[in-house]
């Protein structure tokens, strides 16, 4: 996976962390738990507040 990959990611991140507020969650907590999914293959820097508001949104209706 890598960071254009929002939806996988948030499917990952459901299954790795179903009960995580993905709401009212840090960006930096968000950051270190994409890098530290199985299959993420991506530069960690190349992240930022819109990708990672990207992901966040995606879990979210992936919740739902």
């Amino acid at each position: 996976m890598r960071w254009t990959d929002v939806t996988e990611i948030a499917i990952a991140l459901e299954d790795a962390r179903p009960d995580a507020d993905n709401v009212n969650l840090r960006f930096t907590d968000l950051h270190a738990w994409v890098c530290a999914l199985p299959g993420f293959a991506d530069d960690p820097h190349k992240s930022n507040e819109k990708i990672l508001e990207a992901i966040q949104m995606a879990w979210v209706e992936e919740r739902d």
